[in-house]
C-alpha cells in the first residue's frame, strides 16, 4: 500500500538591509504544506493530500491509485519545525521525515512493517488561465460482455498549454492511471495509458459535449466519452482482516472458508461451469487445491504467462551458444524478409523485454473467426506485417505490452532451431524440467482432462490455438506441471541436470532469465518474460484467452510460489485468478486479504 505526493536580490544599503530582514522573517515561517503531494512506495504510485488549517492543525489521506484506494484518512500528525509524521491507521502504516524546499518536497521513511525510504513532491501544476476544449471530467464505457466497463478520464492543461490526462476503470477499482503521450490540436485528442498497455484516439465533437474515438489493446473497441460536470468516486475492494501467517499445510482450510460464499452464490457457483485450480509451494511444501467444476489434474490455456517460457528458451539458447541477446531479430527471420535499417535495430532482448518498440498487435491481424482470433494468423501474415512495419528500433524505447513483440521472438527461435514452437519449447524446457502435462497441441489423454473455458457470463467458448504467435500464448498446463515449472525458478540451484545440452544449461538459464533488464510498468522491472515487483520482491506473471485466466508469481526471499489457473474469462471487477493469487499471498504473508465472498 502506498500513499500520495532568495535567492537574495544583491542590493546596496537600507534597501539591502530591508530585503535581508525580510528574506530571514520569510524564512522562519514554517511551510505551509497543504496541497497535493505524490511519491511511490517501492514502486507503488501513491498520493498525499495535506490540510492545514489557520491554527495550525494538520490533517491529511492518502490514495493508491494502482489498488483503486482512495481517501485513507491520515491521523495522529505530529510536526516540529521541519520535521513531520502521521500515520495512517487503516493500513497499520506511518511516515516520518523532513520538510524540504519550503514544503515542495517531503523526504522521510514509509514503514509498513518494512522501512522504505519514501519522498513525496508537491504538485506544483498550475491550470491555464483558459481551459482548454477538452478540459475536464469524461464518462464513458466499454462493452465487455455481458457487462460494461466505465472508463473515466479527467483531463487538464497548464498555463504553458500542456493537455495532461489520468483514466479510472471505475468497476475495476483501478483509478489515477496515469496517461502519456497527450495530444489535442482542437479537433482530434489521443492518449497512451502504459499500464494498461491501452491507447484511446478519437474527436471531439462540434458542441464540445462527447469524445468518439476507438480504444486499442489487444484489439479495438468503441468508446465514446460524454463530457460530466464532476468525477465519479470508487469504492475500494473490501478486505477480509488478516490473520497470522498461514502455512500450505493449513492453507486448504482458510480457501475453503475464504471461497464458501462463492461456490454456494458467487464465481464458483454451481451450474456456472467456473472452477480454479491452485497450486503452492512453501519452504518445500506442496499442495493443489481445485473448487468448482474444475479437479487438480484439470488442464487450462495459460496464455500471457507462456512469454515467461519463450524468456527461458532465449536465455537457454543464449548460453548454449545459438542466438546473441543483442542478436537482431533480422537475422533469425526468412532471408528477404526485412530491410537492414541505417540505425539501431531491434534485437532479441528487446523482443522479450518489451522494449522493442513494436505495437502490442500487427494492424494486418483480422481474424476469420473471433471465437479462435489466432488461429488464422500464420508466419506469411507475420513475415508480410514485419516487412512493411521494419525492425528500426526506436531511441529510448520505453515498455510496451506487446503480443506481436513475443510472438515474432518465439518464431524467431524456432526458425534459429529448425522447428517449430511446440518442438523447441519440448526441447528446451518441458523435457528438461520433466513437464509432462505442457503442450501447444493436445494429445488425446490431455484432452479429457482440458477443462471448458467460459466467458465472463459463464457461457462455454472455443478454446484459442496460436500459430505464428505461439510464443506469446500458445501454452496449456495443469497446475502440477505449473509447479514443477515455478519451483524451478524458485530453487535454480537445486535443480539436478541429465546428461542432455539443455538440461546442462537450465540452472544457470533460468538464473539468467530472473535478471532485471530493463524498466516496466507501475515502478516495476522486467527480466526476459518475468515482471518484477520490488516492493514484494515478487516476480509474476498473468495470463488470459478468450475462456481462461491465470496468474503466476513465486517469491525467492520468502521461499513460495502460486500458480492460479480459472477457466473463466474477466469480468468487471477484474480477473478472478488474479484476485485469488493476490488474496492467497496475503494469507501467506499474514496481511489483510482482499475478500472473495463478493466475486
Amino acid at each position: 500500500m502506498g500513499c500520495c505526493f532568495l535567492r537574495l536580490a544583491r542590493k546596496i544599503g537600507v534597501v539591502a538591509l530591508i530585503v535581508l530582514t525580510q528574506s530571514i522573517a520569510m524564512a522562519q515561517q514554517p511551510a505551509n504544506i497543504s496541497g497535493d503531494y505524490a511519491g511511490d512506495v517501492a514502486g507503488l504510485p501513491i498520493k498525499l493530500h495535506l490540510t492545514e488549517s489557520p491554527d495550525g492543525t494538520l490533517g491529511g489521506t492518502v490514495d493508491s491509485p494502482d489498488q483503486g484506494a482512495a481517501d485513507i484518512p491520515c491521523a495522529d500528525f505530529h510536526r516540529d519545525g521541519d520535521s513531520l509524521s502521521f500515520a495512517i491507521p487503516s493500513i497499520h502504516g506511518t511516515w516520518r521525515g523532513k520538510i524540504e524546499s519550503n514544503g515542495l518536497t517531503l523526504s522521510g521513511i514509509w514503514n509498513q512493517g518494512t522501512p522504505t525510504p519514501t519522498a513525496f513532491a508537491r504538485d506544483t501544476f498550475v491550470a491555464a488561465k483558459n481551459p482548454s476544449a477538452v478540459d475536464g471530467y469524461w464518462l464513458g464505457s466499454l462493452a465487455i460482455e455481458p457487462n460494461r466497463l466505465r472508463i473515466q478520464i479527467t483531463t487538464k492543461s497548464d498555463e504553458a498549454g500542456q493537455e495532461f490526462c489520468s483514466l479510472d476503470s471505475l468497476d475495476q477499482h483501478a483509478t489515477g492511471l496515469t496517461c502519456t503521450n497527450v495530444a489535442f490540436d482542437g479537433h482530434t485528442f489521443s492518449f497512451d495509458v502504459p499500464t494498461v498497455g491501452g491507447r484511446w484516439a478519437g474527436t471531439l465533437s462540434p458542441n464540445g459535449n462527447t469524445l468518439k474515438g476507438t480504444w486499442t489493446q489487444s484489439g479495438s473497441m468503441t468508446l465514446d466519452f460524454d463530457r460530466q460536470t464532476r468525477a465519479l468516486t470508487v469504492t475500494p475492494l473490501p478486505v477480509d482482516a488478516a490473520i497470522p501467517p498461514v502455512p500450505v499445510a493449513e492453507l486448504g482450510q482458510v480457501l475453503a472458508r475464504d471461497l464458501a460464499t462463492a461456490l454456494k452464490s458467487g464465481a464458483l457457483k454451481a451450474g456456472t461451469g467456473a472452477g480454479v485450480s491452485i497450486g503452492i509451494v512453501q519452504h518445500g511444501g506442496q499442495k493443489i487445491f481445485a473448487y468448482g467444476a474444475a479437479q487438480p489434474d484439470s488442464i487450462y490455456e495459460i496464455g500471457s504467462i507462456t512469454k515467461t517460457f519463450t524468456g527461458l528458451m532465449l536465455s537457454q539458447m543464449v548460453l548454449q551458444g545459438k542466438v546473441r541477446f543483442d542478436q537482431p531479430v533480422r537475422e533469425l527471420l526468412p532471408a528477404g524478409t526485412v530491410a537492414k535499417p541505417d540505425g539501431d535495430e531491434i534485437r532479441l532482448v528487446d523482443l522479450s523485454t518489451q522494449h522493442s518498440g513494436l505495437p502490442r498487435m500487427p494492424s494486418n491481424f483480422n481474424p476469420a473467426d473471433n471465437a479462435n482470433p489466432y488461429a488464422d494468423y500464420g508466419t506469411a501474415a507475420l513475415y508480410s506485417y514485419m516487412s512493411k512495419y521494419g525492425v528500426d528500433k526506436p531511441a529510448n524505447a520505453p515498455f510496451l505490452y506487446s503480443n506481436l513483440g513475443v510472438g515474432l521472438l518465439g518464431q524467431a527461435l524456432a526458425n534459429r532451431a529448425g522447428t517449430s514452437y511446440e518442438d523447441l519449447l519440448e526441447e528446451e524446457i518441458t523435457c528438461p524440467l520433466g513437464m509432462t502435462e505442457t503442450v501447444v497441441t493436445m494429445r488425446p489423454d490431455l484432452r479429457a482432462r482440458f477443462i471448458v473455458g467460459h466467458d465472463a457470463s459463464h457461457q462455454p467458448v472455443s478454446a484459442w490455438d496460436l500459430t505464428a504467435l505461439a510464443g506469446a500464448g500458445a501454452i496449456r498446463s495443469s497446475a502440477k506441471d505449473m509447479l514443477t515449472y515455478l519451483n524451478a525458478n524458485l530453487h535454480p540451484e537445486k535443480y539436478v541436470a541429465t546428461g542432455s545440452p539443455e538440461s546442462r544449461s537450465m540452472a544457470a538459464a533460468l538464473t539468467q532469465a530472473h535478471e532485471l533488464r530493463a524498466h516496466a510498468w507501475r515502478g516495476e522491472r522486467i527480466g526476459l518474460g518475468w515482471l518484477y515487483d520490488p516492493g514484494a520482491q515478487m516476480y509474476w506473471h498473468s495470463g488470459g484467452t478468450g475462456g481462461y485466466t491465470s496468474y503466476a508469481m513465486f517469491n525467492r526471499q520468502a521461499n513460495y510460489a502460486v500458480i492460479v489457473l480459472s477457466n473463466t474469462a474477466g469480468g468487471p471487477n477484474g480477473t478472478f485468478a488474479d484476485l485469488l493469487a493476490l488474496h492467497i499471498r496475503q494469507r501467506l504473508e499474514g496481511k489483510p486479504a482482499i475478500t472473495l465472498s463478493g466475486l
